[in-house]
């Protein structure tokens, strides 16, 4: 069994060189190898799975992935390899905003999997999305988080800026947005049209000036609360899965405050992706939105009723 790769958020400038042409040539509707459309991808990939053992696909697929999604997707990768164990897929996981980026400048992806609809609004008005592979997948929940006995003055988020140290994602990571809005719904911080473009300042200012440390992505978060270097943090529920040694969830926050969590996938049209690399993929976004899938998501902590 193949088992799948992180790759580092930071791919290689050489890397980068070789693929500007590629997706950043589909808003223009110049694509030199065209990705099957949506009633294709079920079909390709219902074709690769009545193959023998999903023995005969094969190829190297990118997957760009959110960061709270690493450890249930190498799960969810590591099922599909049982049936398909040529197919070997690699990982590219980062915050929504800055995976978005990579796809806009050219990036080389097969299939997206964001932590918010922004970023997937964006890359559909682009024209980077294969037609109507766009899905809803599992539903999350924000937490405000502590390390293990940490003593903390803090309950939930209304008194978050009782402790000595924040972390927090920034406005361009899914979970600092939620976050952000959150705490205009409760009140905490001024109304505004985009809670994204509040600053961390902006936010320790209203919180009467508590230390925050701004984070990349979730999970260095998750990090940062663990080792203690800061006091509390904001996460998904999904990321508190495994570490239930190391953190206190002290609020599960309301979906009412943070509006539900969506995260969908869709295929992204590559440019520099033969038939077989697209029916690799075909098939593993057809797995990615299976019941099968689904199973894993649950186990852990996503809502997969969406």
């Amino acid at each position: 069994m193949k088992k799948a790769k992180i790759l580092n958020a930071c791919l290689t400038a050489a890397l980068t060189l070789t693929m500007v042409a590629g997706c950043g040539n589909n808003a223009q509707g110049q694509s030199s190898t065209e990705t099957p459309a949506a009633e294709d991808t079920e079909t390709t990939a219902q074709t690769a799975a009545e193959s023998e053992d999903g023995s005969e696909v094969a190829g190297e697929i990118n997957v760009f992935i959110a960061a709270s999604l690493s450890d249930v997707m190498e799960e969810v990768a590591s099922a599909f390899n049982e049936t398909y164990p040529n197919v070997e897929i690699l990982f590219n996981a980062d915050s929504s905003g800055t995976l978005m980026t990579q796809i806009e400048e050219g990036f080389e992806c097969d299939i997206f999997f964001s932590a918010a609809q922004t970023q997937m609004n964006e890359l559909e008005e682009k024209g980077f999305i294969v037609d109507g592979t766009r899905k809803d997948v599992v539903n999350n929940q924000v937490c405000v988080v502590t390390y293990k006995d940490s003593d903390t003055a803090v309950t939930g988020l209304e008194d978050i800026g009782n402790a000595k140290s924040i972390a927090l994602a920034d406005g361009s990571v899914p979970v600092g947005r939620y976050t952000r809005q959150a705490m205009v719904n409760a009140g905490m911080l001024p109304e505004t049209d985009d809670p994204a473009a509040i600053t961390t300042q902006e936010i320790s200012d209203a919180l009467g000036g508590v230390e925050i440390s701004e984070q990349g992505n979730v999970s260095k978060v998750r990090t940062a609360v663990i080792e203690g270097s800061c006091e509390v943090g904001t996460v998904y529920y999904s990321d508190t899965y495994g570490f239930e040694d190391d953190l206190d969830i002290l609020e599960m926050v309301s979906y009412d405050l943070t509006g539900n969590v969506i995260y969908p996938v869709c295929r992204i049209q590559n440019d520099q992706a033969d038939e077989t690399v697209n029916v690799a993929a075909d098939a593993f976004y057809v797995f990615i939105i299976s019941d099968e899938a689904k199973a894993i998501f649950d186990q852990y902590l996503f809502d997969t009723n969406v």
